[in-house]
């Protein structure tokens, strides 16, 4: 019984100790060893992380992780997540990487974490309903403005001195706006233009557009230089290629890769 029983202590040994090794396998290694990464996306920011009509989840991002994983030798196992909680789940090491637009343009977040090549470039915009007199970001003072809480957005609309009204994504907010909870929002000119030709009678208007473009690229907790060095070579090989520009023109119309 003795015997049996220092068995099974020592299979349990070496099934936890098989366990934390996988658990702590690295994303190079995962690389390396032509395994599978995740990554962290919202599936609700169209048109770079969207679920089309068949339920199918796609978009620019997404595209462009997949084809950034062909070049890899990888899978890509998304996450899918509401944006708050997005970089503190990447943290927390429950995705390797997030490719979501997302800009490292706080000290806060560029202590945190590190970004690959640019794939996409793209400035800020405000939207407010067809009758607002708003027409620059210096307006929105003491202003409802529907904003995720962590993002530049929201940064953008807290230094204008708004009156911050929490979502969790971009079309919760416009949703708000057009029900009159708020008045404006501050997101990415790419997605808030998509929407506006897609919603032609949304009662929305473009009010503002920043001349200033940000590089999005995917995002990665410190100390990952190596594998972040290996995905931005994929990305600029297709850049060069070409695959890039075709995304861009899938998606926007247009070539988005370049500043």
């Amino acid at each position: 019984m003795l015997k049996k029983l220092s068995v099974i202590a020592l299979s349990a040994v070496a099934l936890a100790t098989s366990v934390q090794a996988v658990a702590k396998e690295s994303l190079l290694e995962r690389i390396n060893n032509k395994g599978t990464i995740t990554v962290g996306t919202e599936g609700t920011y169209a048109p770079f992380t969207y679920h089309d009509a068949s339920g199918r989840l796609t978009g620019y991002d997404v595209e462009v992780t997949k084809a950034v994983a062909e070049k890899l030798g990888v899978k890509v196992d998304f996450k899918e997540t509401q944006w708050d909680a997005m970089l503190a789940g990447l943290k927390a090491d429950r995705f390797d990487l997030v490719a979501n637009q997302v800009g490292l343009t706080t000290p806060e977040r560029q202590a945190t974490f590190d970004k690959s090549e640019s794939y996409s470039w793209s400035g800020a915009m405000l939207v407010a309903r067809q009758d607002s007199t708003i027409t620059a970001p210096e307006q929105v003072k003491g202003v409802k403005a529907a904003q995720t809480l962590s993002s530049n957005y929201g940064e953008l609309a807290r230094k204008y001195q708004a009156e911050i009204v929490p979502i969790d994504g971009m079309a919760q907010g416009l949703l708000l706006i057009q029900q009159k909870r708020a008045d404006v929002t501050f997101n990415d000119s790419l997605a808030l233009l998509d929407y506006l030709k897609k919603n032609p009678n949304s009662g929305l208007k473009p009010v503002w557009e920043s001349t200033e473009k940000v590089g999005a690229g995917f995002i990665a907790n410190k100390g990952n230089d190596e594998a972040l060095a290996k995905i931005s070579q994929a990305v600029v090989e297709l850049q060069k290629d070409g695959t890039l520009k075709k995304l861009g023109e899938q998606f926007f119309g247009k070539d988005i890769s370049v500043k």
